[in-house]
Parts: C-alpha cells; structure tokens; sequence
C-alpha cells in the first residue's frame, strides 16, 4: 500500500491506495503550515491524521510500501528541513517515505504524474510542472510579498481596495457595503481591529476573506472583478514561468491542470485562467484534474518507490 498526505495552509488530506487501485482509507485534518502553527503543530497533525487512517483501514504503518509527504512551504527554509524531514520517521516508524512541497501532490493528481504544469490557487498559489525528466516552480514564495492569484492576495488586494473606497480614493462599489455588512463594521476603521485583532492577521483566516470580493465581482463591482482577472493573469504568468524553464519546446501543446478552492467547482477563477491562459504566445492545452491532490500524493508515493501503478490500476483510482 501506498500512502499519500497533502497537506494545506487550511487543511491536511490523508489517502491509503494499494497496488490495485483501490483506496482504502481517507482522514482530513487541520492545517499543516509550520509556519503557522510551529513544527510541533504540524508534527500533531500527521500524527492524528495516520492514526486516523490506518485505524480506519485496519492496517499499522509497518504494511505501507511508500509514503509522500506533502508538506506546505517544504524546501523554502533551510533552517527548518532537517526537522520537516524527520516528521514522518517519527510517525511511521520507518524510513520508507519521501517529503516535498505539496505543489507536487497537485501535480501528481491533476496530470497523473504525465508532463505537463499544475497550478495552485488555494490560500496560497504557485505552479509545479514536469517535462522530459526535468522538473521546476513558479511562484509560492509567501504571502508576505508573493502567493499572487491566491485566496490569500485576492484578499489582500479585496482589503486595499476598501481602504481606497472608504477613504474616497477609489468609487464605492459592491465590495464596500459587502465588508462593512459580512464583518459587522460600525465604523470602517473597525476593519483594522478584525484583521489585526480577531483574525490576528493569519494567512488561512484572511484568505477566507477573498470570498467578498469574488462575490462583489459576480454583482458587477468592476474593481473587484479587476483583482479577480489580474490574479487569472498572474498564475498564468507562472505557468509560462515554468515552461520556461521546463525547455519546452516553443509550439509544443503543454497540459496544464489546476487544484485549489480557487478552481473547485464553480470557482471564480476558472473561466478568467481559461482567457488568460489562452491569450499567452505559446500553445496550452487546459485539462481538468484527473484526480484529488491527496491521491496524487500516493500515486507520487507508488513512483518513487519504483513501483508505479499499471494503467488498470490508475483507471480504477481515476473512476473512484
């Protein structure tokens, strides 16, 4: 068996896949962002997460082949890879595992390890491709000065843009009456004491905040509706980024997929990154994602263990 974990800035998927196919357990857990919530917080996440699973399945850790895990901001501090990297040992009881950034989950389920580029666009957002054996990023560096296209910048942006509203530097649109009303403002600078105060500025729960202006866009605000094009435009930039340096050949048809609250069902950035994406130079093909990240995750397991699954087997983890 083969486990997977994609783990989140919100939240941290768990997923059992045996060698036919067949899923035999899944857990969800909390956030796994050790930025957040400290090596110990994320360290008690995958700890309840496995034990979760593998009661469910009726196996212990000593019956996996291969285990990836995910794991959010992985390989962006030095500081703290040793002790990431250690994480799962802790868990498992054994070495038969791999870490890496959870981009290549969504990679791994959106194209099914097949060439080709994903994009994330959840609380945070980066692009993750592979060609030809070469592998490369775009994106991901933080939300302090990167994560663009993301829940997170779409807020922020949404936030700045009602700043300008209230203080009349900008026309008041949907945006305006939709924070003051959903965030129970008397006054608009009560919006500092929300974000700063009760939210305490955190990446997840700010980025929960993007929903407004999405939702302003849909009513016609044509200044939101700009935040909402500019981050389509902005992950699409990445995904050129990375074909760059894939050394993809210029008029060769790239897959590109997605993952991410972002592109779910009804996402407001699924129509916007089909436009953007079409008007770049060189030739895409948009593919929807063949599978959940947190199955990717196992899929990515099976392929470093040098076992990967057979095409019947990848038919039925696709159909379930």
């Amino acid at each position: 068996m083969f486990l997977g974990i994609d783990g989140g800035g919100t939240k941290t998927a768990f997923a059992l896949v045996d060698r036919a196919g067949a899923v035999r357990a899944r857990s969800e857990e909390g956030s796994a962002y050790h930025v957040e919530t400290g090596i110990e917080g994320a360290a008690a996440v995958l700890e309840r997460g496995c034990r979760a699973l593998f009661d469910a399945a009726g196996v212990t850790a000593a019956d996996l082949d291969f285990a990836f895990f995910g794991l959010p901001a992985y390989g962006e501090d030095r500081a703290a890879q040793a002790r990431l990297d250690a994480l799962p040992r802790a868990v498992l009881g054994h070495g038969r595992y791999l870490c890496g950034n959870d981009m290549v989950c969504s990679w791994a389920g959106s194209l099914a390890c097949a060439d080709g580029i994903s994009v994330i666009a959840g609380t945070g957002s980066m692009a993750y491709g592979e060609y030809a054996g070469r592998q490369a990023r775009a994106g991901g560096w933080g939300e302090l000065f990167s994560d663009e296209g993301s829940a997170h910048w779409i807020a922020r942006a949404g936030l700045a843009l009602f700043s300008r509203m209230s203080d009349g530097r900008a026309p008041r649109g949907a945006l305006y009456e939709l924070v003051r009303a959903r965030l129970a403002l008397r006054d608009d600078l009560d919006l500092c004491g929300v974000v700063y105060g009760e939210l305490k500025g955190e990446r997840s729960k700010v980025a929960q905040l993007a929903r407004l202006v999405t939702e302003a866009a849909a009513l016609g605000d044509r200044l939101a509706q700009a935040i909402v094009d500019d981050a389509a435009g902005e992950l699409a930039a990445m995904v050129d980024a990375v074909r760059t340096a894939l050394a993809v050949p210029p008029d060769a048809p790239l897959a590109v997929s997605h993952t991410g609250g972002l592109f779910g069902p009804g996402g407001p950035l699924r129509a916007p990154f089909a436009q953007a994406l079409a008007a770049r130079a060189h030739p895409y093909r948009l593919a929807a994602p063949r599978l959940a990240p947190v199955l990717g995750a196992a899929l990515y397991a099976a392929r470093s263990a040098g076992t990967p699954l057979d095409a019947a087997a990848l038919e039925r983890l696709t159909a379930a």
